[in-house]
């Protein structure tokens, strides 16, 4: 046998072993040991010496390469469980009461006239789960904090509300009128988890799958940022997620793991609730997906528990000398064990003990029964707690626990372990007998036989109930609850905003650089300064951001430990633990998470924080846009930059970098208020009112997002009869024609309004017509005034009929109205209908390309001069000029030719 110094040299999980060989014989001497235990005692116990090896080298701190997976069976030995402090017997009670109210609850929303549906078989497998944390972990916000942060799995809310229902929290009239929130409003429920359909009982909407593991990812760590900096006492508070294994597809649910344990967040708990189903069919029916997932947590650097059987398989692990059952544990596939849930006693007896003998004798002293009831971890009391008080005593790493469980458990052999049982949501007259027996309620057959079943409630003076209650009151409170403690803010007066109104004077510098040098402003105040929550996804220089680095400083728990190259420079790269700035790296979904997790911090902690998010806008609401729906579910708040924004400004980046469409995209979501500004004197009107609306007196829940700029223009000082209200409204008159014959009226939006200038110009000097230039600063708002008022008319035409913002802005403005801006038609011409007399809308329709900013809106008939033939065609169908003047204009500019165009500026940085 070689030695080891014979051995080519390798790296094994990431430790190096060619370190030379100083003692070959004693080295030698271990080997044969290994070769000896091999020999005579078998593979088995040579890996179990090996194994207990590895743990003792871990307790002596030897660092030895990490196992990607354990055998499947329990993480905590049966001699390490704690002590239980429950009353078990009382608590099976409890969750048998639940187990029974959320299926009846969604078996009645299923009745005849209504039938909206529901799901049961999760909350069935994961009772157990929840169960053990509302009696002896989870923490509620009486004592004036946060308490813990709980992202329930979003199809288990029948369980959260049957449970609910239990401490009077919600009555049957509650429970009846699930998924009926209009038709019932004062009594509806929602679906799933939404904080904006129930205020005051959820907090997190986790039901779009994958985006509650990575919110509370980024919950925890919004946790430590704010202790870290003062603003709240966030030490107690404990993020637990509730997850599927299903769910663990997602890329989102595993995509920012790394930071989890890079930042050490140990007040962060997964419990995957490992079912083994899909919606429709196993998770890995020929693999594990325990033993997936384990690898897959080791490898990023969690804590793994694993509680993967239950109590009745203790006797026979520890009588497993020769490793035999815990190797059949191991090479079973999972879509065996789910076959083993839907099966006889007998079945399992012949098919996973019964081609061995000595795994055969094991059980031979075991009836079929119990065969059968040989149970899985997730639905043990005893090991769930055991599982939980490991995770929270845990100190340096997040915790997952990977439980398994059945999907469906207790609803009987129709839904045990089926592949349908995720779409099944009506139990028979036989069901309903079969699942009272199964948890021993005192309901007679005729009323499950007549008519609608009952739920069940043991009664407020009962022995359960009491329990219940005075578990919450040891646990500081009910949960889930959602409350909003904070205050309104002191939020500054007009001389802040005053530098940003004055334009720029003689320099030229983008929207993107008016934005941020509003923001320095903001961030100086002396109330609000300190709220105020940067994030960017590693392009805080591309936007001119940098400036914050030596003043505001990048959040990092580790500090600085090494010397930062540019630390020379004025603005060097500085990390600190009581940095204010969030440098997530290259994840907007992570920004996206870190933005909803500070926009929230008001209802969460009670301390308002000022995100204010600033990414390349085309990877906003095209790339997270499901996440900017969690936004506005969760009623976070905050600002929402789309800088580079336009399908031609981004000049040389492509087609995946022109965005023409997101303030489309944004128009789709109710809690959005877009803008799209000129100037910087726009820009600070808006973002005084934003401040004023989510953190002033009345406050809403919306969040702002302004769609920014890198070409460098002039900004002018704000107008002395600056039409403030239009700003906010969405459309104000910014310059008036000046000579000419013939009226017309150019609306423009963001980096468009220098081309209507231009157009204007051009109109009046070579054409003989007016136009006035009109800023459209937002489009959406226009639109969403206009829905308003056609429904308010709707529905009450005794009343004076209300008229759109726009259509009695533009009443009195003379000539056809023609509509530009770097983004698709779609945006501007959602205003169509409601704008009087003639409309035409230009717009950036298609795929961007790469080419100079000219060129780019040569093409897409978006430049100064194509609005200029724009608003003579309007004006030759109204007859007020010939049409050869249109052929006249194509000519003279040069319209057919791209390369005619006048490049424009080049670059510019934000």
């Amino acid at each position: 046998m070689a030695s080891g110094s014979d051995r080519n040299p390798i790296i094994i999980g990431g430790l190096p072993s060619q370190v030379p060989d100083f003692d070959p014989e004693e080295t030698q001497e271990w080997l044969d040991s290994l070769d000896a235990a091999v020999d005579e005692r078998g593979r088995e116990r040579a890996r179990y010496l090996m194994l207990r090896l590895i743990e003792r080298a871990r307790e002596k701190r030897v660092a030895v390469p990490e196992m990607r997976s354990t055998d499947y069976v329990n993480t905590i030995a049966t001699k390490d469980e704690p002590f239980f402090p429950g009353n078990e017997e009382i608590e099976r009670k409890i969750l048998n009461a639940t187990r029974w109210n959320a299926a009846v609850m969604v078996s009645r929303a299923q009745r005849p006239g209504i039938g909206v549906g529901g799901h049961i078989a999760t909350f069935a497998s994961s009772a157990s789960l929840y169960d053990v944390g509302f009696n002896h972990f989870f923490r509620g916000k009486d004592r004036g904090d946060g308490g813990d942060q709980i992202f329930f799995q979003g199809h288990a809310s029948p369980g959260i509300y049957a449970r609910a229902f239990l401490l009077d929290r919600l009555d049957e009239a509650n429970l009846d009128a699930f998924r009926q929130e209009k038709s019932k409003a004062s009594h509806g429920l929602s679906s799933y988890p939404h904080p904006r359909s129930m205020p005051d009982f959820w907090e997190f909407p986790t039901v779009s799958m994958g985006l509650g593991p990575l919110g509370a990812i980024y919950q925890a760590r919004m946790n430590r940022y704010m202790e870290a900096r003062g603003i709240a006492d966030t030490s107690k508070s404990h993020v637990w997620a509730f997850l599927g294994d299903g769910e663990m597809d997602e890329p989102e649910s595993l995509g920012q793991l790394s930071l989890a344990a890079r930042e050490g967040l140990d007040n962060l708990t997964f419990v995957v609730n490992c079912n083994l189903q899909r919606l429709d069919g196993p998770v890995r029916g020929n693999g594990k997906i325990i033993q997936e997932l384990e690898s897959q947590f080791r490898g990023a650097g969690w804590n793994v528990i694993k509680l993967v059987w239950d109590r009745t398989w203790d006797p026979l692990l520890a009588q497993d000398r020769d490793g035999l059952l815990v190797n059949r544990l191991n090479t079973t596939p999972d879509g065996q064990f789910q076959t083993y849930a839907t099966e006889t006693g007998a079945y399992i007896r012949e098919h996973f003990f019964g081609d061995d003998q000595r795994l055969r004798k094991m059980v031979e002293h075991m009836t079929d029964d119990q065969i059968l009831h040989l149970g899985r971890g997730g639905h043990d009391h005893k090991k769930i707690y055991a599982a939980y008080a490991a995770a929270k005593a845990h100190k340096g790493q997040p915790t997952v626990i990977l439980a398994q469980t059945v999907k469906g458990w207790t609803l009987g052999p129709n839904f045990e372990g089926r592949n349908a049982t995720h779409q099944m949501k009506k139990l028979t007259v036989d069901d309903l007998k079969r699942f009272r027996d199964r948890l021993h309620l005192p309901i007679p057959d005729q009323e499950l036989e007549s008519g609608l079943p009952p739920y069940y409630h043991p009664g407020r003076d009962s022995e359960e109930i009491q329990y219940m209650h005075d578990r919450r009151k040891s646990l500081d409170g009910y949960v889930p609850t959602r409350v909003v403690r904070a205050k309104p803010l002191q939020l500054p007066g007009d001389k802040t905003y005053a530098t940003t109104k004055k334009g720029s004077g003689q320099q030229q510098i983008a929207t993107t650089m008016a934005f941020v040098r509003l923001l320095k402003d903001l961030m100086r105040d002396k109330e609000i300064g300190k709220r105020f929550v940067p994030i960017a996804p590693d392009e805080y220089r591309t936007f001119g951001m940098d400036s914050l680095f030596p003043s505001a400083k990048i959040y990092s728990p580790l500090g600085q430990t090494y010397e930062s190259v540019d630390r020379e420079l004025l603005l060097a790269y500085k990390e600190t633990p009581t940095g204010q700035m969030l440098h997530d790296g290259i994840s907007e979904a992570g920004c996206t998470a870190s933005l909803i997790a500070a926009g929230s911090a008001y209802a969460t902690h009670g301390e308002p924080l000022i995100p204010v998010y600033v990414f390349y806008s085309m990877f906003g609401f095209q790339r997270t846009g499901d996440q900017f729906w969690q936004m506005a579910d969760q009623l976070a708040r905050g600002f929402v930059l789309g800088a580079t924004a336009g399908r031609t400004t981004l000049t040389g980046e492509g087609l995946q970098h022109a965005d023409g469409h997101s303030q489309l995209l944004a128009s789709t979501n109710p809690a959005v208020v877009a803008y799209d500004p000129a100037f910087g004197f726009e820009i600070a009107h808006i973002v005084q009112d934003g401040l004023r609306r989510m953190y002033g007196e009345d406050s809403e829940d919306v969040f702002y997002y302004l769609t920014v700029y890198n070409e460098p223009i002039r900004h002018p000082a704000e107008p002395a009869d600056v039409d403030r209200e239009g700003i906010l409204k969405g459309l104000y008159r910014f310059k008036e024609g000046e000579k000419g014959a013939i009226p017309a009226q150019i609306l423009a939006s963001g980096v468009a309004v220098p081309w209507a200038i231009e157009a204007q110009r051009i109109l009046a000097d070579e054409w003989d017509v007016k136009a006035d230039v009109w800023s459209a600063t937002s489009w959406n708002e226009l639109r969403r005034d206009a829905v308003e008022a056609e429904e308010h008319n709707l529905l009450h035409p005794e009343e004076e009929q209300r008229v759109p913002y726009v259509t009695r802005k533009l009443a009195n403005a003379e000539g056809p109205k023609v509509a530009v801006s770097d983004w698709m038609r779609a945006v501007p011409d959602q205003i169509a209908r409601w704008v009087p007399g003639s409309y035409q809308s230009l717009g950036a329709d298609g795929f961007g390309f790469a080419d100079t900013r000219g060129a780019a809106r040569r093409f897409f008939h978006i430049d100064a001069q194509s609005v200029v033939l724009a608003v003579l065609t309007e004006l030759a169908k109204e007859g007020r000029i010939d049409r050869s003047v249109l052929k006249q204009a194509i000519d003279r500019y040069q319209l057919l030719d791209v390369a005619a165009a006048d490049p424009g500026a080049a670059g510019g940085d934000a």
